[in-house]
């Protein structure tokens, strides 16, 4: 147990608080752990503590440490250990996991169907430039069964408007970027209906005729013109979305 408690004595500069709100205490623990994290004096794996480590090492309550190690596990920061042997550890991460909490954020917000095509635009058209530079066979043969599969669902607008959301966000995928990634998924979180009400065969037909072109660029290695065939194709989307909003907030647009 020595070894494990070592780390908080070499990363977190252990206050003694002034009596005061337990919320300002755990706040200030918080704050702590978090520039330990960034300062890279604290990485994943590493053991926290417990709640008597905490409370010990800023002399302070063990509610106050309880209210700390809660907060920080909610924030994805560290993973807790109940029973013998148990105690906080920084977490892995798994940004996905905040993708949809990041979108209800940009809902609540009341964020503009122009502001978010906007913003998908930028991440989308970098995504296919660098997934004409990073695909590999397996994301390839990914993006091409997802059009394979599109096709076969023309008459079929749900089933067509998320093969489109997977289309999109496997182009993403194949950048290898995973900051691009997070920032799409919570992109289509807000932006991408369940269904499209509009969609007819005709439109179908010509945005997988558009998706074949785009993957046919990602094959040859064309990052210039991945990127943008991706910014015509953002764009019309766009254009269309902006237009039958309506409303300051995106509520199930047109989809591609």
């Amino acid at each position: 147990m020595t070894t494990q408690r070592s780390a908080i004595a070499s990363t977190l500069p252990g206050r003694i608080f002034i009596p005061g709100r337990t919320g300002s205490l755990s706040s200030q623990i918080v704050s702590d752990v978090r520039d330990a994290l960034f300062g890279k004096k604290l990485t994943p794996g590493d053991f926290l503590g417990t709640e008597n480590d905490l409370a010990g090492r800023y002399g302070v309550s063990r509610i106050v440490a309880r209210d700390a190690l809660r907060t920080l596990e909610a924030l994805g920061i560290v993973e807790i250990k109940m029973g013998k042997g148990g105690g906080a550890r920084i977490a892995r991460g798994n940004p996905r996991l905040f993708a949809e909490a990041l979108a209800v954020q940009l809902d609540i917000t009341g964020v503009t169907a122009a502001e978010i095509m906007d913003a998908q635009r930028a991440i989308e058209c970098l995504a296919a430039e660098l997934a004409a530079e990073h695909a590999t066979e397996a994301d390839i043969a990914r993006l091409r069964s997802l059009i394979d599969d599109a096709d076969a669902s023309l008459n079929d607008p749900e089933r067509f408007t998320q093969l489109g959301a997977e289309f999109h966000l496997a182009v993403a995928e194949a950048s290898h970027n995973r900051v691009l990634v997070v920032q799409l998924i919570s992109l289509q979180h807000v932006s991408w209906p369940r269904r499209n009400p509009t969609l007819n065969a005709q439109v179908a037909r010509r945005v997988n005729e558009v998706h074949r072109e785009l993957l046919a660029l990602i094959e040859i290695r064309d990052p210039v013109g991945a990127r943008n065939m991706m910014d015509d194709h953002v764009k019309m989307i766009r254009a269309r979305r902006v237009a039958e909003s309506g409303k300051p907030k995106l509520r199930g647009p047109e989809c591609c």
